[in-house]
């Protein structure tokens, strides 16, 4: 094709664009309203599932030592730890450690320090952090192989109930995702096919004067692309203004159930491309290749 008559092609493209204003205003706010339903899901999603995963590190598998390991088998033991696969912290607690922590949380009580002072019945253990819920089961039993490890005390049965919300969470909020594209696409198909419907006379007399196939089709392509990008930017923006806002105000305003689940929401920087990258494919693919294809059967004059 050249290049003239590819400008001219996109300038009747957009010039379709101001002369079917009101159908071009309807198919985008349609595809714009499931855009932003679509986008609102995937946040959700998202923060759910850092939610859980946040909760789920926070449990630590507690390795005891033996009560007569030497310091040469806790110094083994100490890098046999660290060198485990999907281990990602460790925190070596000594008897005097230990006496000292318990000793805080209960001196309204009474003074443990003075009572154990000359027979401490504490042993030594380390805190250990696994990077999944998943590897707490794998890692505890190779903790347990350790020369001088007496024994492995992990929350087992808290990890498989985090794993078990974390998939059922990814799952349903997913499954909404995708739901909602089906209705997006159900939906501005059928928009499309109206809007091509009320210009079927249009190309029927581009076909008599003997326009090609593809010289009818590109301005309803480029008509098409532009009202899908256009849909993509406005959704884009209320979406990722909506949810800066959102983290602004979820960040100033702390509460206990917030820092119990991690604080703060998952960064707009860390989703940002993934709502814009998605947004703009599902505008190009619903009314570019839906527009290009919606006109099929009017070629045939």
């Amino acid at each position: 094709m050249r290049f003239s008559s590819f400008t001219y092609l996109v300038g009747q493209g957009l010039h379709n664009l101001r002369a079917n204003r009101l159908m071009t205003f309807a198919s985008m706010g349609v595809l714009t309203v499931c855009m932003l339903l679509i986008g609102a899901a995937y946040l959700l999603g998202v923060n759910i599932d850092a939610m859980v995963a946040y909760i789920g590190d926070q449990n630590e598998t507690v390795v005891y030592m033996d009560d007569n390991a030497t310091d040469e088998q806790i110094a083994a033991a100490d890098a046999a730890i660290r060198s485990t696969p999907h281990v990602v912290g460790v925190t070596y607690m000594s008897p005097q450690d230990v006496l000292a922590t318990y000793g805080d949380m209960l001196a309204d009580y009474t003074n443990l320090q003075q009572v154990f002072e000359n027979d401490n019945p504490f042993t030594p253990n380390y805190r250990v952090a696994v990077d999944s819920p998943d590897d707490i089961e794998s890692v505890s039993a190779q903790l347990l192989q350790i020369d001088g490890v007496a024994s492995v005390n992990a929350p087992l049965a808290m990890a498989d109930t985090f794993t078990s919300l974390q998939r059922v969470i990814n799952y349903a909020c997913y499954g909404i995702v995708a739901v909602l594209a089906i209705v997006s696409i159900v939906v501005i198909n059928n928009t499309i096919k109206i809007t091509v419907f009320n210009r079927r006379k249009e190309i029927g007399i581009m076909k008599l004067v003997g326009a090609t196939n593809g010289f009818i089709r590109f301005p309803f392509f480029v008509e098409g692309v532009t009202s899908g990008l256009i849909s993509a930017s406005i959704a884009s923006g209320i979406v990722c203004g909506a949810y800066y806002a959102l983290c602004r105000w979820y960040a100033e305003n702390p509460s206990n159930l917030s820092q119990m689940f991690g604080g703060s929401l998952v960064p707009l920087e860390q989703v940002w491309y993934y709502i814009v990258g998605g947004f703009v494919v599902l505008g190009f693919v619903l009314c570019g290749l839906g527009t290009a294809t919606s006109i099929r059967k009017h070629l045939n004059v």
